[in-house]
């Protein structure tokens, strides 16, 4: 069943993993499947953005030979390849989100990311309005704890933080609440591994 084919009507809870994906990798897959086991989500859906509004283009593959890396990394059936946000005509997240809760009313979404874009997250667009739109998971990356538990975002709406233990109800709570799952440390990135592509290593 493609994405397409949910209707208004489908009961789920998803989770949404947002990003340039230039390239995807075994990074991008190792947070999605911790978070279907760690959450008991029923899918994670990978929004592969036409262009992050706070990441210079220059560099950038098109969408198109995104998604088709995205989908050459992917193997589990529980994740999905979309480039949703075209079909929605939305840029920033927190109107992808507010279409997506329009389409799918009766999904339950947590959105994904990493440590590194807690410690930044009040720069994205509406950041508040995001962070009680769904409920965050939010999953250690070397380097950034620190900046990220201590960052505006953090501080900003520590009262909702949960604790790691409350991982597998997260998706039971209201929107707003968030978690930190200090999971093992990946240091792999996209933009290393373009390093690496133009040194031909």
């Amino acid at each position: 069943m493609t994405i397409a084919s949910f209707g208004p009507q489908t009961h789920m809870c998803v989770g949404l993993l947002g990003g340039s994906f230039n390239p995807a990798h075994q990074g991008h897959v190792y947070i999605s499947e911790m978070a279907l086991k760690q959450m008991g989500l029923d899918q994670v859906w990978w929004l592969v953005s036409p262009q992050n509004p706070l990441k210079s283009k220059k560099g950038m593959a098109p969408l198109e030979k995104r998604v088709k890396t995205a989908a050459q990394v992917v193997k589990n059936p529980k994740i999905r390849i979309t480039a949703l946000e075209t079909r929605l005509g939305t840029r920033y997240t927190a109107d992808t989100l507010k279409a997506l809760h329009m389409r799918y009313p009766n999904i339950r979404f947590v959105w994904i990311m990493g440590a590194d874009n807690l410690a930044t997250f009040h720069r994205w667009k509406d950041w508040q309005v995001i962070f009680n739109m769904c409920r965050i998971a939010i999953y250690h990356r070397p380097t950034y704890a620190l900046k990220a538990l201590s960052s505006i975002t953090a501080q900003r709406f520590r009262n909702k933080r949960l604790p790691a233990r409350m991982a597998p109800v997260l998706k039971q709570k209201d929107n707003g609440n968030w978690i930190f799952l200090p999971i093992r440390g990946n240091t792999l990135s996209a933009t290393e591994i373009r390093n690496r592509l133009e040194h031909k290593e």
